[in-house]
């Protein structure tokens, strides 16, 4: 079967714009839902999520059909690694939640906010890493050593849970705000700040935003570099990034009570960060010693799917022995 020729090239102005001019729709469309605080229902957030995930999947294989193959596959492959690294970033972003203790009816605005913040983030640093790369073939070294040290990091607060607890007036963001504002003592509804006693002062509500904001730094760190290991194409990078951001409030509350299942996620993610940092360092090495072998992106693709697919099966595994050992107690 044919398909027509495809007249705009992959990553040239036109697609960029059609590209952040639809984001910047759906967000839009986002804002407009949470506009009114309310409690997000499971029917409501299934429907958003599934359509979510629906739209990446659906984008897919129009560039797989209109730039081939090998785009498409870099595609699907950095799509899973990003969405992957973004329901980790959801564990956080629960913990921050609770504990600011935030209202349920107000979570989503906070974290449709946070995940503007991440975008625009993920936006300066996909742009930096793409001029890195382009003039520093030493780029390819750096992000493998970071996604490297991420992974460790990442294996050992998996092991160690209970050292990362979060504790609000411990952030730094949050004592940097507190030399220079007052904070009211209870949340003012959605408002972020409100005059008192002839003072501006800032809620709650705008303390947690910070902080997601804050953390999005971190993500954006880990998660540009591991996808610049699955593709050099910054425009692959952003679009991946970009749908992986824009389900995560709906994902947020489909997931929030299974998140506790997946005990065994971490040591995936610690897994997958180490193996395309490798992949990153052997790249490097290949343009020094061509006998250094490189990994191909099908191979990527089927690691990746592997990894999850074991961590995703033992942790549903532990957590039915763990309920069937409470239960037996």
């Amino acid at each position: 079967m044919t398909y027509p020729v495809l007249e705009i090239a992959i990553g040239s102005p036109e697609l960029w714009a059609i590209s952040i001019a639809a984001v910047l729709v759906l967000f839009g469309l986002d804002f407009l839902i949470t506009r009114k605080p309310h409690e997000v229902s499971m029917k409501e957030a299934l429907a958003w999520s599934a359509f979510y995930i629906a739209l990446p999947l659906a984008f897919g294989v129009w560039i797989w059909q209109a730039f081939g193959s090998q785009r498409g596959l870099e595609f699907y492959a950095g799509y899973l690694v990003e969405k992957s690294l973004s329901v980790d970033n959801l564990f956080v972003f629960m913990l921050l939640l609770a504990s600011f203790a935030v209202p349920r009816e107000l979570q989503q605005r906070v974290l449709l906010i946070g995940v503007a913040g991440a975008l625009v983030l993920r936006g300066v640093f996909i742009a930096l890493g793409a001029a890195m790369l382009a003039n520093f073939s030493w780029t390819f070294l750096l992000f493998g050593v970071i996604l490297l040290a991420t992974a460790v990091k990442v294996l050992r607060d998996t092991l160690n849970p209970a050292e990362h607890e979060i504790h609000p007036n411990d952030l730094r963001i949050v004592k940097l705000v507190r030399r220079f504002w007052p904070v009211t003592d209870g949340y003012r509804g959605s408002r972020m700040t409100v005059v008192e006693a002839g003072r501006r002062a800032i809620t709650p509500l705008a303390l947690a935003t910070l902080a997601i904001l804050a953390t999005d730094v971190v993500f954006a760190v880990d998660s540009v570099p591991a996808v610049y290991g699955i593709t050099g194409d910054p425009y692959l990078v952003f679009v991946t990034n970009a749908f992986a951001l824009l389900g995560l409030r709906a994902l947020y509350f489909v997931l929030e009570g299974a998140l506790g299942a997946l005990v065994h996620l971490g040591y995936g993610l610690a897994a997958i960060l180490a193996f395309i940092g490798a992949k990153l360092v052997m790249h490097w090495a290949h343009g020094l010693w061509t006998w250094v072998p490189e990994v191909d992106t099908l191979v990527s693709l089927g690691v990746i799917v592997g990894i999850l697919a074991i961590v995703i099966t033992t942790s549903l595994i532990a957590t039915r022995r763990a309920e069937r050992d409470a239960v037996d107690s």
